[in-house]
């Protein structure tokens, strides 16, 4: 259960980063990205929302119920791995296409969304190395 404990100490990475970005997209300040020029263009791309929503906002919701699942997979129910397998399947589906966007049609790239992308994958990791429920006792 060690597994899902590092999982959700990289959700808590994953939701620092997400929060970051929702709250700038909120208050409308810009992210300190050091002179990256991919960062300004990504961060303020149309695509940076849904229907008025900040991406980052989905994020929050998911790295949240990407932690909460682990938490509960730490302590054996196995229906929170379940869970935490399909929420991090859906957060890597999103991290797929977001990097669509950023590599083809943006053509920029920005440090947080790279950085919460790295904790996807590493997520999808944990998924895909940790036991199935089925062939666990619980």
């Amino acid at each position: 259960m060690i597994l899902y404990g590092v999982a959700g100490l990289f959700c808590l990475f994953g939701l620092a980063d997400a929060t970051y970005l929702t709250v700038l997209a909120l208050t409308g300040e810009t992210a300190a990205c050091g002179g990256q020029t991919g960062c300004f263009e990504v961060l303020g791309s149309a695509y940076a929302r849904v229907a008025g929503i900040p991406v980052a906002s989905f994020g929050v919701a998911g790295y949240f119920s990407a932690f909460t699942f682990a938490t509960f997979a730490a302590f054996n129910y196995a229906r929170a791995r379940m869970f935490f397998a399909l929420t991090v399947s859906l957060l890597f589906a999103v991290t797929l296409w977001l990097l669509y966007v950023q590599a083809f049609l943006l053509h920029a790239f920005c440090r947080y969304c790279l950085f919460s992308a790295a904790i996807t994958f590493l997520l999808m990791g944990i998924v895909v190395a940790s036991p199935s429920p089925r062939t666990s006792r619980n």
